[in-house]
């Protein structure tokens, strides 16, 4: 994903904002995994890794645990985290390494064929081009492993259901005639980002020929949010419909602190730099003003750019759907949800010839 790999691309701040990946995603993968024909433990690989986070939480169940990213910034970032946090695998020290690379083509990172026992990918599947990717994942993984590929769509404020369209309306294409600068929908990379949009419905199936099995197609959203684009009834019949998983309490200087990580707001200011000279948005300017700026690495809560616009919106919808009584001062805790998407195959046991 070019941005990403941009050398102006703040890898840091991404790895502090962002939600992590919680346990239960982790402990379902690896069901499926233990359910094959012939589970190994032995290498792990992480598709588009970023800054090693999904990486991380493979290691308590691997030998050796790769992560591979095209950007020299989210590796960094990556090594340096794990460096910190040293993690050890069921059977010891988990070997950690981390590579340059793509998902279409492995070779330079993973030259060995059918050695790899998982294969992951988390908020990266979206970017990929299938009829090279699925060749690639069936080429490193070894018969009877696992590739589970994951993303999660756009962030839901919990208690406040109806600030959906808000979100949607700033995060998605406007339709035709519409100011882009407006929203940052259309500075997004597509078709990449609406396919994160449709759950990965659009991921084509793999070949028969590359030996993995028809995909289990999995949403972690609950029964009363299901996308419109997904076959619920099918779904459902197949236990694919699951609850909720990935929820985080953060304050909601910290939900603008999230905002700052995503790639079409970096766009949309490379497009628009007169936007981060806009007049301040004075909204709210008297519960925030008991919370200046500090000058720390916490993200800024002044000015009036697209993003303060946004989140100020955000803030409007909640006393608007309490009739006032919602906090949204900068420090007040606000309960933030996204829904979750899996791809789920095995290679088949018969190794290849």
């Amino acid at each position: 994903m070019a941005t990403f790999a941009k050398s102006t691309f703040n890898a840091a701040s991404y790895a502090a904002s962002r939600p992590t990946y919680p346990v239960e995603l982790f402990e379902y993968i690896f069901d499926y995994h233990k359910r094959g024909p012939a589970p190994r433990w032995e290498r792990a690989v992480d598709i588009g890794c970023g800054t090693g986070q999904a990486t991380m939480q493979l290691a308590p169940q691997f030998k050796e645990c790769i992560g591979v990213d095209p950007s020299a910034g989210m590796l960094e970032k990556a090594r340096a985290s794990f460096k910190a946090s040293q993690v050890n695998s069921t059977t010891g020290q988990s070997v950690m390494d981390f590579r340059v690379g793509g998902g279409e083509d492995l070779r330079g990172a993973i030259p060995e064929k059918e050695s790899v026992d998982l294969v992951v990918a988390a908020q990266a599947a979206h970017w990929f081009d299938w009829s090279k990717t699925w060749p690639e994942v069936s080429r490193v993984l070894s018969p009877g492993g696992t590739a589970a590929f994951w993303i999660y769509a756009e962030f839901r404020l919990t208690d406040f259901p109806s600030a959906t369209l808000i979100i949607e309306d700033y995060m998605r294409p406007l339709g035709p005639g519409c100011d882009p600068a407006k929203s940052i929908g259309p500075h997004f990379e597509r078709p990449g980002r609406t396919i994160l949009e449709r759950h990965l419905v659009d991921v084509p199936e793999p070949l028969p020929e590359t030996g993995l099995q028809a995909l289990d197609r999995v949403y972690f959203c609950g029964d009363d949010d299901i996308p419109p684009f997904v076959d619920a009834a099918s779904a459902r019949t197949k236990g694919h419909i699951q609850p909720i998983l990935m929820n985080k309490t953060m304050r909601w200087r910290d939900l603008l602190g999230y905002f700052h990580t995503f790639s079409g707001l970096h766009t949309y200011h490379e497009r628009y730099p007169a936007d981060l000279e806009s007049p301040p948005d004075t909204r709210f300017a008297e519960l925030d003003g008991a919370t200046k700026d500090t000058g720390s690495d916490e993200p800024s809560i002044e000015g009036g750019d697209i993003a303060i616009r946004f989140w100020k919106d955000l803030r409007q919808a909640a006393l608007d759907a309490t009739s006032g009584k919602a906090r949204v001062g900068p420090e007040d805790s606000v309960q933030v949800h996204w829904p979750v998407a899996l791809l789920l195959t095995r290679k088949s046991a018969i190794p290849s010839a």
